[in-house]
């Protein structure tokens, strides 16, 4: 069977949307979460996963999430409301989507704040947390290239994901969930799916995009592998929400991500068809794409 090709015909069309009308588009396949003010933006997210935690603690339920490491202004409110509320994190099971490799596949230390996600997390979100509140040091796991089944096993075991939050790559990454890129070899989109937790040598085009970003264009600065929760843990969520605010790079992702159909060539295109809800939260400018305001008329994407 053929698998799904986006064409430039859907991106000159999904381009093209006006920003205004992408909510409630329907076509789209996300729900978008958009505003001005990215603090605004963050904060009502740090108080939708802190009231998925007391509703679920009402209940006698557990908690259980994947999330990243880069969204301060999430954490800040959740933090915050945890201590001041004093809400038990004592139910919550947290999964850390992937941590950076060094270029033998090894962890880099914990006190390699940049490239550890153990030493990051523990220092910048547990060590936060009053020891009486907080996520028991057992419910707490990292990718480890030691034992690579360990969370896909204890996810099933947890019966699935409640919410998993995320970045998303100009490409459509998730975690360390790239496009596969071969000249001689093809992955499925039916394998891509049941990706389990694994290590990956990064794309260029991402090493470039960090680099870029973060380190002055010095691609050197960056490890060229990682380990990453596959897509078979992710999708079984039960809400996914990607925060997408990084300016202009990353406009056409939000248009693909919310209008085409599940493909390899944008990870994050497979959430919709499996996560019951999924949310595309946005700054306007990052939205609103330069082709629907500039390029209307040109003959571009033809």
């Amino acid at each position: 069977m053929n698998e799904y090709v986006i064409s430039r015909e859907e991106l000159r069309r999904w381009c093209s949307v006006p920003v205004e009308e992408l909510a409630n588009h329907p076509d789209r396949k996300m729900d978008l979460m958009m505003g001005e003010d990215k603090n605004a933006l963050l904060k009502e997210i740090g108080n939708r996963i802190t009231e998925e935690v007391i509703a679920h603690n009402a209940e006698g339920k557990k908690t259980v999430w994947i999330l990243p490491g880069g969204i301060g202004g999430v954490y800040d409110v959740f933090i915050d409301r945890v201590n001041k509320e004093r809400i038990s994190l004592k139910n919550l099971y947290i999964f850390h989507v992937d941590q950076w490799l060094d270029w033998e596949y090894r962890l880099f230390p914990a006190t390699n704040l940049r490239f550890s996600m153990r030493g990051k997390m523990t220092q910048t979100f547990y060590a936060r947390i009053d020891p009486e509140l907080n996520v028991p040091e057992e419910q707490r796991f990292f990718p480890d290239p030691a034992d690579p089944d360990r969370i896909d096993k204890k996810i099933e075991e947890l019966g699935g994901v409640d919410t998993i939050l995320g970045g998303v790559g100009c490409k459509g990454l998730v975690g360390w969930n790239e496009r596969p890129v071969s000249n001689v070899h093809h992955i499925t989109l039916e394998q891509y799916r049941n990706s389990k937790t694994r290590i990956v040598h990064i794309n260029d085009e991402t090493i470039i995009a960090y680099a870029e970003r973060e380190f002055g264009g010095c691609y050197e600065a960056l490890p060229q592998n990682g380990i990453t929760i596959g897509m078979k843990s992710m999708l079984t969520a039960r809400q996914a929400i990607f925060i997408v605010m990084t300016g202009s790079w990353k406009e056409t992702v939000v248009r693909v991500a919310m209008f085409s159909e599940p493909t390899t060539e944008y990870p994050v295109t497979l959430f919709p068809a499996s996560v019951p809800q999924c949310i595309l939260c946005c700054d306007t400018k990052t939205a609103d794409h330069v082709i629907s305001r500039k390029y209307q008329d040109a003959p571009i994407l033809q």
